[in-house]
């Protein structure tokens, strides 16, 4: 190791200070000032509300800023009642929909018990002159066939 004489300074707080004042002049740090926003005028009371002439200052500041929270939810409950009435306009329209669509399911099933009674008719029919023709050829046969006895006798 080396045997090395360091001198310790002792602290110096303005010292310390003029060095922060020194940093802080040569380091401009941008700002900029904003425009003023200008203030809008505060909503007035709702209609349906007065103030009362024995209320003090802070009194009636403070029921204006409750009614006005209470309006704001009562136009947010009429927003939601908006959006009801559009889900029932659908609901009606849908169930306009879905009646016309039962009017035409009753009136295909009609239509097919119509062409089921007709087919039903047509079957027994073709069945009836089936079993006519089959008769008459049987019957036919039957008087060949006793023909044909009495020619051999």
């Amino acid at each position: 190791m080396r045997g090395q004489s360091a001198v310790v300074k002792p602290f110096d707080a303005s010292r310390l200070e003029d060095e922060v004042r020194e940093a802080v002049q040569h380091n401009h740090p941008y700002i900029q000032a904003l425009e003023p926003v200008p203030r809008t005028p505060a909503p007035p009371v709702p209609d349906y509300v007065s103030h009362r002439e024995d209320v003090s200052e802070i009194g009636k500041l403070s029921a204006e800023a409750i009614v006005k929270e209470y309006e704001e939810t009562a136009k947010e409950i009429e927003t939601m009642g908006n959006v009801v009435r559009e889900m029932v306009q659908r609901c009606e329209q849908l169930t306009a929909s879905a009646s016309a669509m039962l009017k035409d399911i009753k009136s295909t099933a009609a239509r097919y018990r119509k062409e089921g009674k007709r087919m039903f008719t047509e079957i027994e029919s073709c069945s009836s002159a089936t079993d006519e023709v089959r008769r008459l050829c049987e019957s036919f046969r039957d008087k060949l066939a006793a023909r044909d006895s009495e020619a051999i006798k």
